[in-house]
């Protein structure tokens, strides 16, 4: 079985996406599990993870209410408050719907990132999901990687999710100083190992244009960071997500999965395949899969 850990879906309004820009008239629109099932199956994927793309409320509701609708959609990760009185209200109500699997905080758009991941409310928030064996992603641009250190190490009772392979600057990767830096804070998180990573999220992280194509030197770029995350966490800490639709500004969903299947091809055997494409997922998020006939 094969599984996209990371897909977003939206009803489009434009106050509510203010991080889509008018750079990205694909993103404009409406954008539904079924939109992505054909591509998905060309390329031999069954399901996916439903990932929050709005800091509101409603976002939690809106996925789980998909989900329910979806077979496909196998878990989601939504957004609450987690500084919120009453986080702990809303979570005894989201976790009677067995897709709730965990949460995410954009934190990567926060003026003050250091102030927010050593806010006492927040540091709550994460143990009080951590208690109910929720998991939590970690969204950080490379260049914030390092404040995510202590952060991570201190929630430790279950896993921690790093989204896009900690978002190298992979537009500047030209410059030595991008990639070492990256590479290094990656080792050092990599220690954690209640920490997974997600080979996902990376050719927007590219000098993308309206063309939507990637240079040779993007793709290469792009293996390396794999490589080097497969060198980090190792086979069993590692899963697919194609960060669909938002990777359709710099690539289409089959690029994606093409380049993810032949990656894992050439570097994975058989067993370790099967861990990367649902087996970690399965163990981070606590997801049910569906068993073999």
């Amino acid at each position: 079985m094969k599984i996209d850990t990371h897909q977003h879906y939206w009803r489009y309004q434009r106050q509510d996406f203010g991080w889509i820009s008018d750079r990205m008239p694909v993103l404009q629109r409406d954008y539904a599990p079924t939109d992505c099932l054909e591509p998905m199956h060309a390329a031999g994927i069954t399901a996916s993870i439903a990932v929050q793309a709005r800091s509101m409320e409603q976002e939690t509701d809106f996925l789980l209410a998909l989900a329910a609708d979806t077979p496909s959609v196998l878990g989601v990760v939504g957004w609450t408050d987690l500084r919120a009185a009453q986080l702990e209200d809303r979570l005894e109500r989201w976790t009677q719907h067995p897709a709730l699997r965990g949460f995410r905080h954009i934190v990567q758009d926060e003026a003050d990132v250091p102030g927010l991941l050593n806010d006492a409310a927040f540091q709550r928030g994460v143990a009080q999901l951590q208690r109910r064996a929720l998991s939590y992603d970690v969204l950080l641009f490379g260049h914030q990687l390092p404040d995510a250190q202590t952060f991570c190490a201190r929630h430790d009772s279950h896993w921690l999710v790093l989204d896009h392979v900690g978002k190298p600057a992979l537009r500047d990767w030209a410059q030595s100083d991008v990639a070492n830096a990256w590479r290094k804070q990656l080792r050092a998180l990599a220690q954690l190992p209640h920490l997974m990573c997600k080979l996902s999220g990376l050719v927007t992280e590219t000098a993308w244009s309206s063309a939507g194509a990637l240079t040779a030197k993007d793709r290469a770029a792009i293996g390396q960071c794999c490589d080097e995350a497969l060198e980090a966490f190792g086979p069993q800490r590692l899963m697919f997500g194609s960060d669909w639709p938002v990777c359709q500004l710099a690539a289409p969903y089959a690029q994606v999965a093409d380049s993810a299947l032949q990656w894992a091809g050439s570097r994975l055997s058989p067993s370790e395949q099967e861990a990367f494409w649902s087996g970690n997922a399965a163990r981070a998020y606590g997801l049910t899969l569906p068993t073999k006939p």
